[in-house]
């Protein structure tokens, strides 16, 4: 080996010493921009409206917590190793990136996050107090089942409503366009009506049910729940979501959540079925069960 050609392997040799012991930047918590992309004109049903019919899939950690976090390990990690442990994950929202929580409830939320793998259904009163309604296999609500690690399907076409169809639990929602009319009960997932703002779908979900979580982390709301949700084409392959989250008996503040959603593009592409209900058959209600 040259002189040289050894002084060069030296200072690479160093640099990479000296970049190995400077530690990775902590998360921020301001959240960054929202990329900007270039104008968009998407192609457009026989009503004139931007045509969303599609496949779509989140591919952020929110569904783990809508916050900054850590990879962790999953419960029980002594029998499932590194299944079910959660990635670590950036915030969805925007400004500080942390939900405004009165100081009440952000106690209850770090009770939710201890309590999120416990379940009793032996009376009204525990049924839905203990552990994480994904947990349970209950519906998602909105806006969670947009970001969980599934896709969705939305079907849109002539009639004034806009089907939302969710591979977890084959859960359902109804867009009911241009119409006055409130929530008739509360529902797992809602109240869903929707307008046209340009080229972006604005949809106004009231009537959830209060027993839905936002994430895994214990995140929680009240019946009170307003979601004004965003949809908007920003290429072939995928489109920004925006979620106005809005709820003054839990949070100080309304906040906002964003994040693109992206177009499944593999050949002969369909949901599949995902329901859950069985897996959780021991768990829920094995106690009742004949031995």
């Amino acid at each position: 080996m040259s002189l040289d050609t050894a002084r060069k392997s030296a200072r690479a040799t160093a640099f990479w010493l000296i970049a190995a012991l400077v530690p990775l930047p902590a998360f921020s918590q301001q959240t960054r921009p929202a990329a900007q992309f270039p104008t968009y004109r998407p192609p457009r049903l026989a009503d004139g409206h931007p045509d969303l019919n599609g496949v779509w899939q989140a591919f952020v950690t929110a569904d783990w917590d809508l916050q900054n976090h850590e990879a962790q390990s999953g419960p029980h990690p002594e029998i499932n190793g590194v299944y079910g442990a959660g990635p670590a994950g950036q915030t969805i929202i925007e400004g500080d990136g942390v939900i405004p929580y009165q100081p009440w409830a952000l106690e209850k939320k770090k009770q939710n996050l201890a309590n999120r793998t416990k379940v009793d259904v032996s009376s009204d009163e525990t049924w839905h107090a203990l552990g994480d309604p994904e947990f349970k296999c209950y519906m998602a609500g909105v806006p969670r089942a947009n970001y969980m690690p599934f896709p969705f399907r939305i079907v849109q076409g002539s009639s004034p409503y806009i089907l939302l169809t969710y591979e977890y639990g084959s859960a359902q929602r109804i867009v009911r366009m241009n119409t006055k009319q409130e929530a008739p009960t509360p529902a797992w997932m809602g109240w869903s009506r929707g307008r046209w703002e340009g080229d972006t779908l604005v949809v106004d979900v009231t009537g959830q049910r209060e027993e839905t979580w936002l994430d895994r982390a214990g995140d929680f709301h009240s019946g009170d729940l307003h979601v004004v949700e965003r949809y908007t084409l920003a290429s072939p392959y995928h489109m920004q979501y925006e979620a106005t989250i809005e709820d003054p008996k839990v949070y100080t503040r309304p906040w906002k959540i964003s994040f693109p959603l992206y177009r499944r593009m593999e050949k002969n592409i369909q949901l599949l079925e995902f329901k859950c209900e069985p897996f959780t058959e021991e768990l829920l209600y094995g106690r009742f069960s004949k031995k």
